[in-house]
């Protein structure tokens, strides 16, 4: 017969470590900035990073896998969105209290890797408004200080982050209500753009050990414009 006594409390686990935590140069970003956000470094995750950063990858497996990484990015980055409280109605004559999306989303990519999540966002936001970064004049739709809308800002990787996040500024948007969502990450990259823009929240999909004396970040996975456009 099995004991009536209940067992034990087991202690709680500690939060699992980045699965790439032993060949990062994450030592002057030990914590994390607040602002930056990343996925779950599970075996799956490093799983798909590990196709896309292979050379040999061929360029439909490149796109696939990369793609199932960016809809990562971007359901991650939509639970950073601010929201309400909304009853509804059930088919079953009950009432539910839960919450919506407070105000508009939209997204604006940044030519040309930045194009590559605009798929992904379309998938998960139904009508959502995208425009392009180049796109300089008539943007007033994106949102102003009165103006509850977020921005989700695309890219693959930081290199023209700094400047885009400047244009969409100048052009009325709140710095806090821009989150930037971006493929992978290098220390360096991160450091200087949360010092540049504090209030703005970086997702990013994995951070790597650094840069290279080209600025390329290592590992990395080469030039993804490059590599999904084959140019």
């Amino acid at each position: 017969m099995s004991s009536l006594t209940p067992e034990a409390p087991k202690p709680p686990c500690a939060p699992p470590q980045p699965a790439n935590a032993s060949n990062t140069n994450l030592a002057h970003l030990n914590p994390l900035p607040p602002s930056v956000f990343t996925l779950p470094q599970t075996a799956q995750l490093e799983a798909l990073y590990t196709i896309i950063r292979d050379k040999e990858t061929s360029r439909g497996d490149f796109l696939f896998y990369s793609d199932r990484i960016i809809r990562l990015l971007v359901e991650e980055g939509l639970n950073h969105l601010p929201v309400v409280k909304r009853t509804v109605e059930t088919p079953t004559g009950a009432t539910y209290e839960g919450v919506g999306f407070e105000g508009k989303i939209c997204g604006v990519s940044i030519l040309r890797a930045g194009e590559a999540m605009e798929a992904g966002l379309r998938e998960v936001c139904r009508s959502v408004r995208i425009g392009k970064i180049l796109i300089q004049r008539n943007m007033d739709w994106i949102g102003r200080r009165n103006d509850p809308t977020k921005t989700l800002l695309l890219q693959a990787t930081g290199g023209s982050a700094i400047k885009a996040v400047e244009v969409l500024i100048e052009h009325g948007v709140p710095e806090e209500r821009i989150i930037f969502i971006n493929l992978i990450s290098s220390p360096e990259g991160l450091t200087a753009f949360t010092s540049r823009f504090p209030s703005l929240k970086v997702i990013t999909g994995w951070i790597d050990q650094g840069l290279n004396e080209k600025a390329y970040i290592i590992p990395g996975l080469g030039d993804f414009g490059e590599r999904r456009y084959c140019t």
